[in-house]
């Protein structure tokens, strides 16, 4: 596989992070008095073990562009078969995913993303009239995904 004309692991924020350490120090603490402080340690680790695993992989999702394809998250389409990508302000790209949007479109969603990528798909067999991606950086994305559908 070709080097990646453009890679973005979409993970958590650091605050996300923070807010479930003060969650579990708290359920430690409401625990420790009802069922001791071992028993309490055990529940908090296990919640600590589940709170990483959902956190990793909710923040697994990647967008790449790379051997003539674009993937986000699961999907992956040719480069033949993409349209015009766009860069949104947290506005439209607000309002694409939520009141405007299409419901045969792909959506990589993340609550903590503003800003987005609509890339309209040129393909008669996909239902998906285009893909809306939000990510860190909207125009790197956007002038990526146009640079290789000029490639063509």
């Amino acid at each position: 596989m070709s080097t990646p004309a453009y890679d973005e692991r979409l993970t958590v924020p650091l605050r996300w992070w923070v807010q479930g350490v003060m969650l579990l120090a708290f359920i430690w603490f409401i625990t420790v008095f009802w069922v001791g402080p071992t028993l309490a340690s055990g529940i908090t680790a296990a919640g600590c073990a589940l709170f990483v695993l959902a956190m990793v992989a909710y923040g697994n999702a990647k967008i790449t562009v790379a051997g003539g394809e674009l993937q986000a998250g699961t999907a992956r389409i040719e480069a033949r078969f993409l349209g015009e990508a766009v860069a949104l302000d947290e506005t439209d790209a607000r309002h694409l995913a939520g009141r405007d949007a299409d419901a045969r479109a792909y959506l990589l969603l993340r609550p903590y993303l503003k800003r987005a990528v609509r890339v309209t798909i040129d393909d008669p067999a996909d239902p998906a009239p285009y893909w809306l991606l939000f990510t860190r950086h909207p125009v790197a994305l956007a002038k990526t995904v146009n640079a290789l559908r000029a490639s063509l």
